[in-house]
């Protein structure tokens, strides 16, 4: 079977060549209706514009890069999914980088995009020196952040409010009468988690409770249970755990166990994310959901946007986060 061209789609939409061309660049005064029918109709026959050919004209490519730390965590594959849906829906194909929040890899992969011709790029991952965003800045590719926070980077970026999620864990662990509070954080350099872990102290200390600095650990992902087997095992342990990612909740959970601490009876713990592992743990955990689907498209949607009006001002849009209770937290026992 003969490969569709652009002639066909043409035909199949009753418009001309020119018109099915300026849908494929993203041109033209054609309704946001019938440009969504053209492409559609593109899909259904498999009509595919030569990447290569587009970008050898400086025309687009439909391509686009998501930088995340780790596909592998359940956070950031239920992004990249939603990213990715979004992207097919406005007729894009989406390269998945995994960068560990290293540098070196955000700047290897930034060369590799720019060198691809993508349309844009979308960074959800940490950055410690913004030099590596180079390749892309000064190729004048469009950048959106996802769940991060640049602010010497005037881009459009899409966040969940990480201040009032750290808050919201800690009103629900006082309202459970817990008074010895721990926290175990993600390293300093990640925004989202620095305003968690400030959301739960400003909270914490409003209700006369400051939390003890022993107490607030930075981890990774592989040393969570180690971190909070030192929080069991100290001799002031917490009745409650505040973890800025659920992975970290799910380390603690594994420390409790090993170590035969009763959760929620002796000690609470709350996640953040509300991944589909939070449903699936033991016992279920407490977290801070975001709207994670709503994350991956609204920064596909602010990308896409930027890609077809590059002189629009940025725009910052701030999703509301919220409490799922499970039985990962409970009143705090009797002394």
């Amino acid at each position: 079977m003969m490969k569709a061209t652009i002639y066909d789609v043409a035909k199949a939409a009753g418009v001309s060549i020119a018109t099915v061309s300026l849908v494929i660049n993203g041109k033209g005064k054609i309704s946001e209706e019938r440009r969504n029918e053209i492409k559609q109709i593109m899909m259904q026959m498999g009509y595919k514009p030569s990447m290569i050919a587009s970008a050898l004209t400086g025309k687009k490519t439909y391509a686009l890069g998501l930088l995340v730390p780790d596909i592998s965590n359940p956070f950031f594959a239920e992004i990249a999914r939603a990213v990715e849906d979004e992207g097919q829906r406005h007729g894009y194909s989406v390269f998945i980088c995994s960068t560990d929040n290293k540098d070196e890899k955000v700047e290897r992969y930034a060369e590799l995009l720019q060198q691809k011709n993508v349309d844009g790029v979308i960074i959800g991952t940490g950055l410690k020196d913004l030099s590596v965003l180079d390749p892309l800045l000064k190729a004048n590719i469009p950048v959106t952040l996802l769940a991060r926070e640049l602010p010497s980077v005037e881009v459009p970026s899409v966040v969940v409010d990480d201040y009032k999620g750290g808050s919201a864990a800690a009103e629900h662990l006082i309202m459970l009468g817990h008074r010895n509070l721990a926290v175990l954080a993600e390293q300093d350099s990640i925004s989202s988690s620095r305003e968690r872990v400030r959301g739960f102290r400003a909270t914490a200390e409003q209700a006369g409770l400051p939390l003890d600095p022993a107490f607030v650990l930075s981890t990774s992902i592989k040393e969570a249970k180690a971190k909070a087997s030192e929080l069991f095992q100290s001799g002031n342990r917490p009745t409650a755990i505040f973890c800025c990612n659920d992975l970290l909740a799910i380390g603690a959970l594994q420390a409790a166990k090993e170590l035969g601490v009763r959760i929620p009876e002796e000690c609470s713990i709350v996640g953040f994310d509300d991944t589909v592992l939070a449903s699936v743990t033991d016992p279920p955990l407490t977290t801070i959901a975001q709207p994670i689907e709503q994350l991956g498209q609204t920064a596909l949607q602010l990308l896409v946007r930027q890609i077809g009006k590059p002189g629009e001002s940025p725009e910052r849009v701030v999703l509301p986060p919220s409490l799922t209770i499970r039985k990962s937290t409970a009143m705090r026992a009797s002394i």
